[in-house]
């Protein structure tokens, strides 16, 4: 009489079965989405007014991107190596960056149309409800915080991996970074219809806050040197820290501190826009308004599966 045969531990979860079967094999929802977003921004480049080297370069450098992801995706399928499985959940993050530096080419000169009808409802919030009062009340406490978490922002998608790793729930990155990456990438995508300039430039001084703390210096380095200037209309900064929250909340409810520390910092990181002139109220409204549809549209392909 034969033994049955046992499964072989994952060591990040799951059984050696379930890594050969599982969703992994097959294309995973944030990958079309990746491909549908840089088929887009090939399309902007042939559209748009974008300087003519761009035209050229977007969408060579699109199928190359696009032509790694499938070469990484068949041999994932084809081996079945821990280590090839790693590599492709954590490729969408490096991707992310990508798309955000391309969706930079194809900033249009504007007229701040836009920017003067936000900044009324952003000097209604600082100033008649006190906002920018009671976030100073402390003196540079609260406002050093709200910069810190504002820097932190970058650190939360691979935070939320890190965690699915540590807890052994690997099975779950996929639909994690489903969620994720929409939100981001809807903000990505409008940002040529909503031509912008934050705040901090178009209204320099203005509205500013009382301390220039180091953490302050830091961000204010970090966007001069790697920011882009297409549109700040939706905050992907908000959509991107709301979606890691919400996703980390239904993925991962086994350890709920994770996901309550990822909305915390989501609410912190939506009120130092604001506070600190990086993105207008309104941009913030709606990068929460991307992050409800990406996590709603999670829900129904998760129930879908």
């Amino acid at each position: 009489m034969e033994r049955p045969q046992r499964s072989q531990a994952s060591p990040l979860g799951g059984s050696r079965r379930a890594r050969l079967t599982g969703s992994h094999l097959r294309i995973r929802r944030c990958e079309y989405l990746l491909a549908a977003y840089f088929l887009y921004t090939c399309v902007l480049a042939e559209t748009l007014p974008a300087p003519r080297p761009i035209a050229f370069v977007a969408p060579l450098l699109n199928a190359l991107v696009l032509a790694a992801y499938a070469l990484l995706v068949a041999v994932d399928s084809l081996r079945h190596r821990l280590l090839l499985g790693v590599i492709r959940d954590w490729y969408p993050l490096a991707l992310m960056l990508l798309a955000y530096r391309e969706i930079g080419w194809f900033a249009q000169p504007h007229a701040p149309r836009l920017e003067n009808l936000w900044i009324v409802w952003d000097r209604f919030l600082l100033e008649r409800c006190g906002l920018h009062a009671a976030i100073e009340i402390l003196g540079p406490v609260l406002p050093s915080i709200l910069e810190i978490a504002y820097t932190l922002v970058y650190a939360l998608a691979p935070f939320s991996l890190a965690m699915l790793y540590v807890y052994r729930r690997r099975a779950r990155v996929a639909p994690f970074l489903f969620v994720f990456v929409l939100g981001v990438l809807l903000c990505y995508a409008q940002y040529p219809l909503w031509p912008s300039e934050p705040p901090r430039t178009v209204f320099r001084g203005q509205d500013f806050p009382s301390y220039l703390t180091i953490f302050r210096r830091f961000n204010w380095w970090m966007l001069g040197g790697y920011g882009i200037h297409t549109s700040v209309f939706p905050s992907a900064h908000v959509a991107g820290a709301f979606s890691a929250a919400f996703a980390m909340r239904r993925h991962l409810p086994e350890k709920p501190w994770v996901g309550r520390l990822l909305l915390v910092l989501a609410i912190l990181i939506a009120t130092a826009t604001v506070y600190g002139r990086y993105h207008y109220l309104a941009d913030a409204v709606a990068g929460f308004a991307m992050s409800l549809v990406a996590a709603a549209a999670g829900r129904v392909f998760t129930r879908s599966s």
